[in-house]
C-alpha cells in the first residue's frame, strides 16, 4: 500500500482526503481516520505535506502487515469521521506488537 492508495481509499468511503494519525494508548497501536482534511481551507498541511505524511503512514502499515487490516475495516465500518471524533481502527500486531511499542512515531 502506498499513501496514494490510501487516500484512494478514504476517497472512495468518505468522499474527502482525510487526515491519518498512528496513535499508542494501553499498548495498543490504532489507526484514527481524523476529521480534518485537506479540501478544508484550514487544514494545516500542504497537498504535498499531506502525500509524504499518508506515505509514512502506509510504510508503518506495510511494515507491520496491517494493511488488510486497516482496508477491510475501513470498507466495512459503518462509522464517519465528525468533528471531535475520529474513526479508530486498531491493529492486531501479534506476537511482534511489543517490538512496535518501543518506538515513536
Amino acid at each position: 500500500m502506498t499513501g496514494k492508495d490510501l487516500h484512494q481509499l478514504l476517497l472512495e468511503k468518505w468522499g474527502k482526503s482525510y487526515d491519518i494519525r498512528l496513535r499508542r494508548t494501553r499498548g495498543k497501536i490504532f489507526v484514527q481516520v481524523m476529521w480534518k482534511y485537506l479540501e478544508q481551507a484550514s487544514f494545516p498541511m500542504t497537498e504535498a505535506d499531506y502525500f509524504e505524511h499518508l506515505d509514512a503512514v502506509a510504510n508503518y502499515l506495510n511494515g507491520w502487515g496491517s494493511t488488510a487490516q486497516v482496508r477491510e475495516y475501513i470498507v466495512t465500518t459503518r462509522e464517519r469521521p465528525r468533528l471531535g471524533k475520529a474513526v479508530s481502527v486498531p491493529l492486531d500486531l501479534g506476537e511482534r506488537a511489543s517490538e512496535w511499542l518501543l518506538d515513536e512515531f
